[in-house]
Formats: C-alpha cells, structure tokens, sequence
C-alpha cells in the first residue's frame, strides 16, 4: 500500500468521532492491506514503531522536530517556529511546509516504516544529530498529507482518539468480510497472551490465532481482581476458594530461561511491570541468581516484589518499595530495600502452558518448580466454603500490615484483566475504614492554576476521570489533601504533557473545562467517603471527599478503575 492512501484512512480516521464510524474505517483498512504490511499498518496507526514492551520509540523532543522541519523545507528554525506557534500542531505545521516543495508518492507503508525503525534504532554518539538529518530526509520525500501523521509520531500525538480495544473490534470485521468469522473474543484472548496487536493482526489475516502461546520475553497481561466485601457473597459467586494475602507491592513478572553450562551463555532473566512494560534486571540485582530457586528450564512467573525493612522485620509500604525502580544508585538501594518476591502463579514451564490450567493445577506446578525461600516465596494459600475463614484470615493479614486477601476461584483459569469472579479482593486502606470499600485508579485530564499559595505550586487542583469503553469520563476534581511536595511534584509531572486541545477520548462537561488539558498518561489512586450520583460528572457518579493517597507510576491509564467497577464499588457502598 502506497503512503499516501494510508495517509488518506488516518485523515479521515482524524475528523470522525463515531466510534462505530472508526471501527468501519480501521476495518476496511485492514481488509485492504496485505499480510505482510498490516503489522505495520496498524504499529502506524497508532503512531508507534513496536509493542511498548519493545521499547524502540523515536524520542525526538519538540525542538527537534522544528529543526527537522528546518531542515526538510530550507526555512529557518525562527520561522518554523512562528507557524508552529500560530498552529500548535507539529504534523499541521509540517504538511504548511511542505505544500512548497516536490516530493515522491512512491513510499509504501512499509517504506515509511522501515526508515523510521531504523531511525529509532540508531544510538551511540551523534545519533541525535543523525536522526535529524534522517527524519528531514524522509519528510522531504513525502506528501503533504502524509507528512501531517508522520512529522507527529516523533513527538508522540498522532491524536486519533483510538487504541488496541478499537482495532480489536476492526481486526474481527475485516475477518468477517473474508470469511474467517473469527470472535471477538478469541482475538481478545490472543492478544493478552501476546499483547503484540501487528503480531495479532497477522495472525488473524492468516486464521492462526489457534497458535498463540506464552512466549519467555513477551509480556502477559495480567490477571487482575475484582472486589468484593463480603465472604459470604464470594463463598455463593465463587464455591470454593483458595484465600491469599494481598501484600502492597510491585507487580512483577519474572520470565527466566536457563541455558545449558556448554552453551557458553548465562541464564536470561526478564522483567516486566503489570503495565507491561520492560525492566533492566540489573535494577534488581537480587534476580541475577534467581535460577538457583527455580527446578526448570523456562519459566514465568506473576509475583509481587515487595520491600524490606530487615531491622524492624517488617515490609515497607508501597512508595518506598517502587523506589526500588531507580536506575541509579542501585547498589545503595538494593542494601536499603532489599526485595523478596511473592510467587503466587506460573504461567509457562519449560514450554508447556499453563494459561488454561485450573488454579489448583497452576498451584501444583509452582510448588513443584519454584524452590521456597530465599528471595522467591511462595503465597501462603489456604482452601476453604467458610466465610469466617475468609474474615478471619483477612483479619490476620491486616494486623500484619498488609492490605487484607485476595479469594481465588480455585477451579478457574488464569484469564487476564479483570473478568467474572475469579479472582476478587478484599482490603481496606489505612485511613479508609469505614469510608469507601476501595481506592479507585483515576487518570488526570487536566489541571487548572493556582491560586494564593498555590500559584508557587503551578497547581490549584486537578480533574480526574475514568475508562468507559475507549474514553475517559471524569468522577471528580481534587484540590484538597495533598501536600505542599504532592502539589509540587504533580505540577512537575504534568506540565511535561500538558496538551493544547482537549484529548479526544475525554468526555467533559463544559463547566469542567481546566485550565490545561493533559495527556492520559498520569495515573493517581484516590480514596474518598462515597461515591455520589452526580448529574455534572460524566461517568454519571462522583467521589465525596476525594484525597490522593498515591501516584501510581506501575499503570498505565488504560489500567485505571473502568466504569463497570466504579458502579459495582457503588452497589457496594449501599450494601455495607
């Protein structure tokens, strides 16, 4: 597929807002390309190179792309610049500048996307100055049209108001039209064993889907729980249950492959968040001997590492256990905090998955696999019908400073996000009791300035929402509760992605306008006294008395509390 037909289904994919409207575009899209390019496609499409796990990101600042503009279309930097400043798009003012010049409508998709992984990729001394003069190179040998989407995706806002769910529900029509009839469902479960959508996407182009599996080295998405307060109501939706401790940690995903002595090569460790993002090992350096506890090959397993404070025995909260991230002073760190990882799945072994296994068969195999001690340990786990065993051990693990249990259906597979009852939790928070049965994961939309004391801080309070569906709909604005250093560091984190207009997955009511609009990229867990039904707020609810308790830099913002789960805290709240 040329560029410039691409470019023709992003411009108007840019100026629909029907949801159905961009599911019927990205379908026929699909449909067109072939399978070979419709990865490719689809990585463009949502102004990315490779699945985030990857990392290859473009990373050119804003001031970096003027000077590619510079470049490209001989004008001065001082006056890309003004039209950059008249616009306040980099992708509008690129496709102004380019309308001057002659340029090829040879690219293809894969063109384009090749020259821009290979640009992403170049690294060492001068890269920077490299990727310029490659980038201008590119651009100038683009149509204005397309220049528009491509100068964007450096600086990250291709701004089209989609994300995988969309392409998912687009991937499963274009399969319709050939005949494949494959459900939505099914590509859903794929993609949380491979969270890769190109992969997917030609997986589904050539009704393979039958064939994914857990891969050491790609992320998982992760089980998660649902909440419920009453043992008694988990014993009727669940039977019988398996009852856990809920520590307050880091999720981590440990991917461990041993090779043989004589091959020459060490064990690979790899880690990943619950956002599905990747670490360096070596951040955690207790890992490096992991495979000294671990009776396989290949394994991966869903813990949470979670931080010690040796002198007083005792776990450390959560703040001082995510410190534990740093890439620097590391040593010093790890001497500090050092990190005991809680094992409680395992969802590959030595090439046989374990995804589909029930709860008490997954359980065997760890306790088979993994060695306890040391720094992996495994979950306490106690098998029960009796609600007052519920209570009880949900009491034991809050007086040990913990966050109450996690219940486990133990006939259940492992099946990712937060589907059905499962897994459900029950915890309270400190300072909580007897207020809201939960904290809620919150995205912040906007911010607007301070006033008196809080001009210094660049905040006066922000606007916060949920997930419904692809969008996000606000439940409350926070101005109170926070410290002097909460409101200095949440100016510092969002003033480097404020954007000029208003996201196009946010839903506002227009007497909630802030002063700036945000990026959803910043993820804060908010507790409150109730929730509330509120005609202003367009999740249709709202927080009483919202406070922050903590920033939650392990989410991503579509991770945050979603809409179904804000009503079930609801009807929670009227049951206590």
């Amino acid at each position: 597929m040329l560029f410039s037909e691409f470019a023709s289904y992003l411009d108007k994919l840019e100026k629909t807002s029907s949801r159905l409207a961009i599911t019927d575009i990205l379908s026929e899209l699909f449909k067109y390309s072939d399978k070979d390019e419709i990865d490719k496609v689809i990585y463009l499409s949502l102004g990315i190179l490779a699945p985030n796990y990857e990392g290859i990101i473009l990373n050119l600042a804003e001031k970096m792309m003027l000077r590619v503009l510079s470049d490209a279309y001989n004008k001065p930097t001082n006056d890309v610049l003004k039209i950059y400043k008249a616009n306040g798009d980099i992708g509008d003012t690129a496709q102004e500048l380019a309308k001057y010049i002659v340029h090829s409508t040879k690219y293809t998709v894969g063109d384009v996307y090749t020259e821009l992984r290979q640009i992403a990729k170049d690294n060492g001394a001068g890269s920077q100055e490299r990727k310029i003069e490659k980038t201008a190179m590119l651009l100038k040998n683009l149509d204005p049209l397309s220049v528009r989407f491509v100068a964007r995706i450096p600086v990250g806002r291709l701004r089209l108001g989609f994300s995988e769910k969309t392409i998912i529900d687009s991937l499963r029509l274009a399969a319709l039209a050939q005949g494949h009839g494959t459900s939505q469902e099914e590509i859903e479960s794929a993609y949380n064993v491979r969270p890769d959508i190109g992969f997917i996407a030609k997986l589904v182009k050539e009704n393979k889907l039958k064939e994914v599996s857990p891969k050491i080295g790609v992320p998982i998405v992760p089980m998660l729980a649902a909440r419920l307060n009453s043992p008694a109501e988990m014993i009727k939706k669940m039977g019988e249950v398996a009852v856990e401790p809920k520590f307050d940690g880091l999720r981590i995903f440990i991917h461990f492959n041993r090779f043989p002595i004589r091959s020459g090569m060490t064990d690979s460790v790899k880690i990943f968040t619950r956002n599905m993002n990747a670490l360096d090992p070596n951040i955690f350096p207790e890992l490096l001997e992991v495979g000294k506890y671990i009776k396989a090959n290949e394994v991966i397993l869903d813990t949470e590492a979670v931080g010690l404070d040796e002198k007083r025995e005792k776990f450390v909260d959560f703040q001082k256990t995510i410190q534990r991230r740093r890439k620097h002073e590391i040593a010093e760190n790890s001497a500090k905090t050092p990190l005991q990882f809680q094992v409680f799945d395992i969802l590959l072994v030595d090439g046989s998955n374990q995804i589909g296994q029930s709860y008490q068969a997954r359980r065997r195999e760890l306790e088979k696999v993994v060695i306890n001690g040391g720094i992996l340990k495994i979950d306490e786990s106690m098998i029960t019908k009796d609600p007052n065993v519920i209570s009880e051990l949900h009491n034991k693990y809050l007086k040990m400073g913990l966050e109450g249990v996690v219940v486990k259906k133990i006939n259940a597979a492992y099946v990712s996000g937060r589907t059905g009852w499962n897994w459900v939790k029950m915890k309270e928070v400190e300072g909580t009791r007897g207020k809201l049965a939960d904290t809620i994961d919150c995205v912040v939309m906007g911010y607007t300035a301070g006033k008196g004391k809080r001009v210094g801080f660049g905040v006066g309070q922000f606007l916060a929402g949920i997930k419904d569906g692809e969008n996000y709909k606000t439940i409350t604005k926070v101005g109170t509760g926070l410290t002097d250093e909460q409101f200095r560091e949440l100016n510092n984190r969002l003033k480097k992605i404020i954007t000029k207009e208003k996201p196009k997955e946010y839903e506002v009511n227009k007497d909630l306008v802030p002063d700036y609009w945000v990026e959803p990229k910043e993820v804060v867990e908010l507790a409150a006294d109730e929730i509330t039904i509120s005609p202003k707020h367009t999740a249709g609810l709202a927080l009483r008395f919202p406070r922050l308790i903590k920033f939650r830099d392990d989410k991503k913002a579509d991770q945050c509390t979603n809409k179904e789960e804000l009503n079930d805290l609801f009807k929670l709240q009227k049951n206590k």
